[in-house]
């Protein structure tokens, strides 16, 4: 762990140039402001940079609009992209006047979280393991205006490319829809990005194991290595950042919008979850799936609360054109060992360490600070209060008959049902002060605009079905 004089030394050997402080808003996008290092010492460490709150979305009014940014220098690494040799740093944003954590910050919000699990003596860590994907386009456009709403996104490697005329002429090989899982070059067009992407991510020391290319057409995955949850947190904020800047660097665009493209599968984010106490896995036990009991209350506890946690695990309108009834996303409340198809599963593993618990519900618009907090004090309440689960349901959930599926409950079907659940499930978020109403207030003020803007603009398919009506 870097401390400020270590900082402080590997700026003046390596010649560093600027220092970039980044923090993320409440709606998960990281922003960031550059210092040039002739101001760099130790009392900036320690004092922190003043900035406006009042010009962050959904933070402070401008009359109270002071906030200060307090750099971790736990977190520092080389930005790869800078022509400018220049160190990134991760802040929590505080009080100026008092230096407590701000309410609504969300790294401060999993700072609380990771406090909390140790105060409540159920566990003193819990690992993170988050599987996002992407898809990666050659063009995109989109207009929301008055008179126009529309948008064309274009990639040479997807399907409805197979009749399109190139200068260089047209390979034919590109996945068929549902068919990128898997297939290797010429097929996988991307190996090399990819591989320019997992690279980036461990020069600037990220634990990262693999990359292939997704279900879909022009979709995508890497592997990042589980990790604490703040540390998993911003290891996100920076996978999102490699991939979208190794992606312009190739001339492509990247998205993790969770369903960009109708007719093939949308972009999830598995959740790998654990708690160790001691030193000891406390997931690994003798029960169902060789998990302990408090493994089976923890799934509790995230299916009790999945309404609520949706809107911080699926915080965009567009995440529920892929939670879906019937198709890829898992939208029934259930769990199961190995199998894919409800919103918990347990991975098969022949180490108890390595035991865990998959959500496989969120989408990575989530905001990972919240979305990782939320999971853990869902989880956390589930084993405080040994929530049951019920039975497993080992069998293929997707093709359930009516009478049987009519018996599971499922996740949200939209943004603003995932709103009023939360409004109505939250005191298992506020235990030990980890959220507070303001800052839940707050968010969901923020997430109104969107489901407003979103419900009052009409879609291209409503000309299609009702024109002529």
């Amino acid at each position: 762990m870097s401390d400020a004089k270590t900082i402080l030394k590997q700026i003046q050997e390596e010649g560093i140039e600027y220092v970039d402080i980044r923090f993320t808003d409440p709606r998960g996008k990281m922003q960031h402001v550059t210092a040039i290092v002739d101001i760099i010492d130790e009392d900036w460490f320690a004092e922190g940079w003043m900035f406006d709150g009042s010009s962050i979305a959904g933070w402070k009014s401008i009359e109270n609009s002071d906030m200060k940014l307090m750099p971790d220098a736990s977190s520092a690494y080389i930005d790869p992209f800078y022509a400018q040799k220049t160190l990134a740093i991760f802040a929590d944003v505080v009080e100026p006047d008092t230096g407590e954590a701000y309410e609504r910050d969300p790294r401060g919000t999993a700072n609380k979280a990771e406090a909390y699990l140790k105060s409540s003596g159920m566990g003193d860590q819990s690992f993170w393991g988050p599987e996002a994907e992407f898809f990666l386009f050659d063009n995109v456009r989109f207009d929301v205006s008055m008179e126009r709403v529309a948008f064309e996104v274009d990639a040479a490697d997807s399907p409805w490319n197979s009749w399109t005329e190139y200068e260089m002429g047209n390979s034919g090989h590109r996945p068929g829809v549902k068919g990128g899982y898997f297939p290797v070059n010429p097929i996988d067009s991307a190996q090399d990005m990819r591989s320019e992407m997992l690279s980036t991510m461990k020069q600037i020391g990220m634990k990262v194991d693999k990359h292939h290319h997704e279900v879909a057409a022009s979709q995508h995955e890497l592997g990042m290595i589980f990790g604490g949850l703040v540390e998993q947190a911003d290891n996100l904020q920076k996978y999102k950042y490699v991939i979208h800047n190794v992606a312009a660097a190739y001339g492509k665009s990247a998205t993790f919008m969770p369903k960009p493209i109708a007719g093939d599968n949308g972009t999830g984010m598995h959740v790998n979850m654990s708690i160790w106490k001691d030193g000891k896995p406390m997931f690994a036990g003798n029960g169902y799936a060789d998990l302990s009991d408090e493994a089976i209350y923890f799934i509790g506890g995230v299916l009790k609360h999945a309404k609520a946690l949706n809107a911080f695990t699926n915080p965009s309108t567009n995440s529920y054109k892929r939670l879906i009834p019937g198709f890829e996303a898992p939208v029934l409340r259930a769990y199961s060992a190995r199998n894919r198809s409800g919103c918990v599963r347990i991975p098969w593993t022949e180490s108890p360490k390595a035991k865990r618990v998959e959500a496989r519900f969120p989408d990575p618009a989530a905001n990972p600070y919240l979305c990782f907090a939320a999971l853990l004090m869902a989880g956390l309440d589930g084993i405080e209060n040994k929530i049951h689960p019920g039975d497993p349901s080992e069998k293929d959930l997707y093709d359930l008959p009516p009478e049987e599926l009519a018996g599971i409950p499922t996740v949200c079907g939209s943004l603003r049902e995932a709103l009023d659940s939360l409004a109505e499930d939250h005191a298992f978020l506020t235990k030990g002060g980890v959220f507070t109403e303001d800052q839940i207030q707050g968010y969901m003020d923020l997430k109104w605009e969107e489901v407003y803007e979103y419900e009052h603009t009409p879609h291209p398919v409503e000309y299609k079905l009702y024109y002529s009506c």
